[in-house]
């Protein structure tokens, strides 16, 4: 697998491009349905708030299949673990595509949203591993922007041909596509074992941390808000601002691109500045949701918000993810997969939620009012995160700028940078280290072994600058 080494000049392995584009697949299934659902509903004989939980179904397969996935497939090796995944994703498009039950259709969709979980837990470890602890954040905001390039193109395109071919079409497009998919990453992702030294209590270990749960907590949240409009956006747009439902694929594409661009500045930002991105990030996300309630009435003050609600919801995603996956240290596998299940928790409950709410008096409104709540709660987490990691730095941290005579986010010169961390390191966490410029030597009778991350964090500190 590429390491780190490979990032330098600013270049990410070829390995999270690759997986991007799985991601892409994957996104487009999980979100066409929002642009399908009149269709859908038509042909099955449901209302449009039943099919709505064909969204649901799909997230609560992703919250309870990325877990359980994840551990099943430990030890196997990575790639076998992403081919399975696309060739069930497939199976599960061909199998939705013929049938003319909504209950197997709804099966289907848990059994598809079982492979992607496994897909996405195991992708997040790879491109993160990777790309190396310099461009973790950047990495998974690339894997990320497979599923909001999904949203710009995927959902649109999926949207208009099922307007033409029926909601069929996407369905077969998928599964061919994915089929495809299947076989390219078995030629381009290296052959790699998984780690036999992470055993499963190492991975369940890894969950004691508060500020590993604090991190889910905000992806549920903010997901859980902007799902929760985006499920029901389209009788939201042709019923109270007026747009004709032909024009609705282009209103996605709005939103696909402001995910799109929130995953990228997400992705650059989160590195050196996550707290504040994220913190900045889900207010903006809340005020759009508020103001989408008076303002949805008026077709360009809509399209605008939506815009905005996609940019600053997903500049969240990446971060949150990175900053999880970073505090499980070396065993990051059932993290990744937990991080992804947040995800779909937020999509599973917003979307039930704002169906539910869509239902009563609120009418159109309703979805973007739970929206506004689930963004709004978003900050607790996210505060109580950026608090509490100011108090429990690693011994003999010091703050940002705290360094005599420098200024804030200024790099330490070599010479005061630890030569010896205290603690006998792993070769791989050696490797990491030389990638910073620092060479440890070994400590001859360690207190304890340090995770990889905690090197890092000890490096980052000594060098003056907030991870």
């Amino acid at each position: 697998m590429p390491s780190a080494a490979g990032t330098r000049g600013g270049k990410l392995p070829l390995v999270v491009w690759v997986l991007a584009a799985g991601t892409f697949l994957m996104g487009t299934t999980e979100f066409v349905i929002a642009g399908l659902l009149p269709e859908i509903a038509g042909d099955l004989g449901v209302g449009v708030s039943h099919a709505g939980l064909l969204i649901t179904a799909f997230a609560i397969g992703m919250i309870v299949g990325g877990p359980t996935m994840a551990l099943a497939t430990l030890r196997l090796p990575r790639r076998l673990t992403l081919v399975a995944a696309l060739a069930v994703f497939a199976l599960g498009h061909v199998v939705a595509a013929l049938s003319s039950s909504f209950t197997v259709v709804l099966a289907a969709r848990v059994i598809t949203a079982l492979a992607t979980g496994a897909f996405w837990a195991v992708g997040f470890v790879i491109v993160t591993t990777a790309a190396g602890p310099a461009r973790a954040t950047r990495a998974v905001g690339v894997m990320m922007g497979g599923l909001t390039l999904a949203n710009v193109i995927g959902v649109p395109v999926g949207s208009f041909v099922g307007q033409y071919t029926g909601w069929r079409g996407p369905f077969w497009a998928l599964a061919v596509l994915a089929a495809l998919a299947a076989v390219f990453v078995g030629r381009f992702i290296p052959r790699t074992e998984q780690r036999a030294e992470v055993p499963v209590r190492a991975e369940v270990r890894a969950l004691r941390q508060g500020r590993l749960w604090l991190a889910l907590a905000a992806a549920v949240l903010i997901m859980g808000g902007v799902l929760a409009t985006y499920t029901y956006i389209t009788p939201l747009l042709t019923d109270r601002a007026g747009i004709p439902a032909g024009a609705v694929p282009l209103v996605l594409i709005v939103f696909g691109l402001g995910a799109l661009g929130g995953t990228a500045v997400g992705g650059r930002l989160g590195d050196r500045y996550p707290m504040a991105a994220t913190i900045t990030a889900a207010a903006v996300t809340a005020l759009a949701l508020l103001l989408l309630i008076p303002l949805s009435t008026g077709p360009v003050t809509a399209v605008a918000l939506v815009f905005l609600m996609a940019l600053a919801g997903f500049t969240v995603n990446p971060v949150v993810t990175s900053l999880a996956v970073r505090f499980a240290g070396d065993a990051p596998t059932l993290t990744s997969a937990l991080t992804t299940s947040a995800y779909n928790t937020g999509i599973a409950a917003g979307s039930a939620l704002a169906g539910t709410a869509m239902n009563t008096s609120l009418g159109l409104t309703g979805p973007a009012l739970v929206g506004t709540l689930s963004a709004t709660l978003t900050l607790l987490p996210l505060i109580a995160l950026a608090l509490g990691g100011t108090r429990r730095r690693p011994a003999g941290h010091r703050t940002r700028g705290a360094v005599r005579g420098r200024r804030p986010g200024q790099v330490a010169p070599a010479a005061e940078e630890p030569r010896h961390l205290g603690a006998q390191l792993l070769p791989e966490q050696q490797e990491r280290l030389s990638k910073l410029g620092v060479q440890p030597a070994e400590a001859a009778s360690p207190e304890r072994e340090l995770s990889a991350d905690e090197v890092v964090d000890r490096v980052l500190a000594c060098r003056a600058i907030a991870p």
